[in-house]
């Protein structure tokens, strides 16, 4: 960053061997209202030693010095002094070389006998003024390409189903609290492995921010890989808090899941709770209501001595199961309410006649609504429903 002196001026670094232009550049300075300083050094080495250890606001920099002239000093200039504004002190019959070291970099040029105190006055502040432009143009873009790529990122580290077969259809929702981001702490994915089961899993690393995106991203990659490796129910949870508590940035995070097996040519599910929400049954002939499924702990909350316990239930042809993270239910109603799995089945209810797609829109329009904007958590949504 510049330097500053001690009342708070800016720093004018004047590189010239001639000591009688010196003088009258600092006469000149003297004369302007800028609330700046000056230091003088009269060989490019001595610039060298100086920008060691202080970073001026501005540079007048004459094109012929002992030791450095021409385009090669401007470039060497600007390397020492990246964040410094660059005028270059040129002779009456140098036009050429002052425009030329403009394209190189620097931010104006003057030519030495034809400096008034204005002039001098009007050339520091517009260049310090395009300097400021430059930086604030290369930080923008700097982090306009970074969010491109961190995009990019984020959305290659999004699920894709992995389904064999069209008899059940899977519908998804992810919507990150962070503001900009694709990827949030919640998780889930959907496998289809050979045997015709569907494995569907559904998650909430604790937290916000980063950290809980790239666990969640970790959990999820680390739940298909053990469901393609062969490992089933309460060995895969172990396996999962495994890799939890070794990659965890804190000792105090932890995860809450849900996993639902589902056999759709015998109409059977096993669900396996781990401090999740109960999947909820949406049937054609009776009212939603939650998968009676036993819980079990969160994993990370006390590793190694959780038990988990695998629930097998019934799932009414035409049936559609619906497993969501707390994010969904856990913003208010109009009052100072949460809305809760009561009220989020009273708007399921409400749109039971929609298609998946379209009743998940409605369930998270509808609870954002309601909520206006008092809940920010990562919301997740997934639907497995049987294909007509």
């Amino acid at each position: 960053m510049p330097t500053r002196t001690a009342d708070g001026a800016g720093v004018v670094l004047l590189v010239e061997d001639d000591s009688g232009d010196a003088v009258l550049v600092e006469e000149y300075l003297n004369d302007t209202e800028l609330p700046v300083s000056l230091s003088w050094v009269q060989t490019f080495d001595a610039a060298r030693a100086y920008l060691a250890n202080r970073t001026p606001d501005c540079v007048l920099l004459d094109l012929h010095l002992p030791d450095a002239s021409g385009i090669a000093a401007v470039e060497e200039m600007q390397s020492l002094c990246p964040d410094a504004a660059v005028i270059v002190l040129t002779g009456l019959d140098e036009t050429r070389a002052g425009l030329e070291a403009v394209a190189a970099g620097a931010q104006d040029y003057l030519p030495k006998a034809r400096v008034t105190p204005e002039l001098l006055d009007r050339a520091i502040r517009y260049a310090l003024h395009r300097k400021n432009t430059e930086r604030t143009t290369a930080r923008l873009r700097e982090n306009e390409l970074r969010a491109q790529e961190n995009a990019r990122l984020e959305r290659g580290l999004l699920p894709a189903p992995l389904l064999r077969s069209t008899t059940v259809v899977s519908s998804t929702c992810y919507l990150p609290g962070r503001k900009n981001a694709l990827l949030g702490g919640d998780f889930l994915d959907i496998v289809e492995t050979p045997d015709g089961l569907l494995h569907a899993v559904i998650g909430d690393v604790s937290g916000h921010g980063p950290d809980a995106a790239a666990l969640g991203v970790c959990l999820r990659i680390t739940w298909r890989s053990l469901v393609l490796g062969g490992h089933r129910g309460t060995e895969l949870l172990g396996l999962m808090e495994q890799v939890l508590v070794a990659e965890r940035s804190a000792a105090e995070m932890f995860a809450t899941c849900a996993t639902v097996v589902l056999d759709a040519a015998g109409h059977r599910a096993t669900v396996t709770l781990a401090g999740h929400d109960e999947p909820l049954l949406i049937s054609p002939t009776e009212a939603t209501r939650p998968v009676p499924a036993r819980h079990g702990m969160a994993l990370g909350m006390l590793p190694g001595s959780a038990a988990w316990h695998p629930t097998q239930c019934t799932v009414p042809p035409h049936a559609t199961l619906l497993m969501h993270t707390d994010g969904l239910v856990e913003g208010h109603t109009d009052g100072d309410q949460r809305l809760g799995t009561d009220g989020l089945i009273r708007i399921i209810e409400e749109g039971r006649h929609l298609p998946p797609p379209a009743l998940i829109d409605h369930l998270t329009g509808t609870a954002r609504s309601l909520d206006g904007g008092r809940h920010t958590d990562d919301l997740a949504v997934l639907v497995l429903s049987w294909n007509g």
